[in-house]
């Protein structure tokens, strides 16, 4: 028997059952599997029932550099940096660890998840996400009616 690790198909969904979107992440043609994801590094955290947060380190960006974008249920990051001026004969690397490319990372939401904010802190990018749960959805009390009249 082969075993799959499926983490990564983990990691970018938010907001709905995993194991319910894995086979459609698995077919999808930008899945973990067919991309490289592994830049930048990122951290999905969930807050409350209702509040989730991405963090990512985009060390080098700045706020015009990033664009985010939310086209129905999925969630676009991208980093585009300018080209870098040709380097002098005086500056040598030694070694060069911090990654200036660009990079293009996306992540599938439930329908009623929704970008709150984001901001660019200490060279991490931290998105709010908030799912609104339709008032349809919501859990609610049902009263019970005495049905004896009194006589």
């Amino acid at each position: 028997m082969t075993h799959f690790d499926l983490t990564p198909l983990y990691r970018s969904t938010i907001g709905f059952d995993r194991l319910a979107s894995l086979f459609d992440t698995l077919n999808s043609p930008q899945s973990s599997a067919t991309k490289n994801q592994s830049y930048p590094p990122y951290n999905v955290e969930r807050l409350d029932e209702t509040n989730y947060r991405i963090s990512m380190a985009v060390a080098g960006f700045g706020e015009d550099e990033i664009d985010i974008e939310q086209k129905g249920t999925t969630l676009t990051i991208r980093g585009t940096t300018a080209p870098e001026a040709k380097a002098s004969d005086t500056d040598t690397y030694l070694y060069r660890g911090i990654a200036a490319r660009n990079f293009e990372r996306g992540f599938q939401l439930a329908d009623n998840v929704k970008v709150v904010h984001a901001e660019l802190d200490k060279g991490l990018l931290h998105i709010a996400l908030e799912r609104e749960i339709p008032e349809a959805e919501r859990a609610r009390k049902i009263n019970i009616a005495n049905s004896l009249k009194a006589a």
